[in-house]
């Protein structure tokens, strides 16, 4: 035997020495690994379900080890309202290779020491056989996941192409979904990046005409961070490239490109906010171009153990009683009053207090829609603060608990003519200068009914409604009253609508 040979040889032999050494501890701190991966996971689905009357738990069915793997079963359940009137079970097989050098990682070239890799996938059962055949009888749900010595994770998740029914009159067809997720230790800190082709959905309305739903390019990113009081903050990001939906007796065809929506929480001490933008890039009807638009909100300031505390009431007596009165009303037996101790009812008013404190902002940034000639606009910010008692008569509470409402308005009558130029042509009319003249004569009139109001000022070709309150005084449209005169000035208003129809 040469030197080199000798050489080679050695190192595999020491590389099968440290493997074989590294499989055999690697199974024997397997099932304290996953015993206490399922407790965490058991933790983030109970906060994940808060408020959705459902309750999803993962158990550990059974584990079988050996020196180089390893094979566990598991089972998902979810039972609830939202998972419908029977409770709802997966089970997954999981073949697990022991570390530090599984087999699968040495012959894709990927040697960086690992503590096992998992490769587990959906297991077939009278709920999932569907699934299976349209998977042409493999598991729709596969995924591997490499698991670092430091705790930490990374894989793959993917949902294989499908094509099946629903149901009689209902159908589906899947390109498949493939999710790449890496988490540090304890997943305090998570991205995750996914990737569609496309989904196809026919169904049939309560009319029995036909409904056709497509969605093409779908794209997902997170990256997320567990917060000091456990839950996820950072951001999240789908896109999607086109969509067209098909509806109603006439088959009309809605479609739309460049959809987008990103939301970003953030945490800040005590306190919590948060942001989500939604874009459309273009909207059309029956080939006919509507236009583009936006959406956004946001939440500032508010505090995270008031928000807990009231989220943890709601889920344990909120909830149970909605359940119960729901019951009660479906046989004909008197609705229940909620009952709440004194120390819940302390408990709450403390935590609205606290809440109200922090001085939360609601906020609708941007409402928009534009079109080929024109913009319209809206937008709201509310900011609200402690009153000087919670029981206060509904009027006083209100004016108390509102330090700043701010609303503006404009829309635009180009845009207007726009959007009932494409009504017209929907609806079947095909005289261009008919289709003109009665779209400009309706915003015209739209623009006059608003102005002579008094609700709004016209402002070139927009019409504009602006509201600035706060010190119990009102600016409505260049003009200030105290809120008692305003209110006084919308019943007029309202009042003589009523009295003219």
């Amino acid at each position: 035997m040469n030197k080199s040979a000798g050489v080679l040889l050695g190192i595999v032999v020491a590389i099968g020495a440290i493997s074989a050494g590294g499989a055999w501890f690697t199974g024997s701190k397997l099932e304290s690994v996953l015993n206490t991966s399922i407790t965490d996971a058991n933790k983030e689905l109970q906060a994940a379900m808060v408020g959705s009357n459902g309750t999803a738990s993962l158990e550990l069915v059974s584990l079988e080890r050996h020196v180089f793997s390893s094979t566990a079963h598991y089972r998902l359940k979810g039972e609830g309202e939202m998972f419908g009137e029977t409770p709802v079970e997966l089970l997954f097989v999981d073949r697990i290779e022991h570390g530090p050098l599984p087999f699968s990682r040495l012959v894709s070239l990927k040697w960086l020491p690992v503590m096992a890799t998992s490769h587990y996938e959906l297991e077939k059962t009278p709920l999932t056989e569907k699934w299976f055949a349209a998977a042409k009888d493999k598991s729709p749900m596969t995924g591997v996941v490499n698991i670092g010595y430091d705790n930490s994770t990374n894989g793959t998740l993917e949902l294989k192409p499908l094509e099946m029914a629903l149901d009689d009159k209902s159908s589906m067809k899947f390109s498949g979904l493939n999710i790449d997720v890496s988490a540090s230790a304890q997943a305090k800190k998570v991205k995750a990046d996914g990737y569609m082709d496309s989904l196809k959905v026919t169904t049939v309305a309560e009319d029995q005409s036909p409904v056709q739903i497509e969605l093409n390019g779908l794209t997902l990113a997170s990256n997320l961070t567990k917060s000091t009081y456990g839950f996820y903050s950072g951001e999240n990001v789908l896109e999607l490239a086109s969509g067209k939906s098909t509806f109603g007796v006439k088959q009309s065809v809605l479609d739309f490109k460049k959809f987008e929506m990103k939301n970003h929480t953030a945490e800040s001490g005590a306190s919590a906010s948060g942001r989500a933008d939604y874009k459309v890039g273009e909207v059309s009807l029956n080939g006919k171009p509507i236009g583009s638009g936006a959406l956004a909100v946001s939440l500032k300031n508010l505090d995270i153990p008031a928000t807990m505390t009231l989220m943890q009431i709601y889920q344990t007596k909120v909830q149970p009683y909605e359940r119960a009165a729901a019951e009660a009303e479906a046989v004909g037996l008197p609705v229940p009053e909620m009952q709440l101790t004194e120390a819940e009812e302390a408990q709450l008013k403390s935590s609205l207090e606290n809440l109200l404190a922090a001085g939360p902002q609601l906020a609708l940034e941007n409402l928009s829609l534009n079109t080929a000639n024109g913009e319209s606009r809206a937008s709201l910010v509310l900011d609200l603060t402690k009153p000087k008692a919670i029981d206060l008569p509904t009027d006083q509470l209100v004016r108390q608990l509102i330090a700043l409402l701010d609303f503006n308005l404009k829309v635009s009558k180009p845009m207007l003519v726009d959007v009932l130029t494409v009504q017209s042509q929907i609806d079947g009319q095909t005289d261009a200068k008919l289709i003109a003249d009665q779209a400009t004569a309706t915003a015209d009139m739209f623009s006059s009914m608003a102005v002579g109001s008094q609700l709004a000022k016209l402002d070139g070709n927009d019409i504009v409604t602006k509201l600035h309150y706060a010190n119990n005084q009102v600016d409505f449209n260049g003009q200030k009253m105290t809120i008692e005169e305003f209110a006084n000035f919308l019943m007029s208003k309202f009042a003589g609508a009523g009295q003219v129809q």
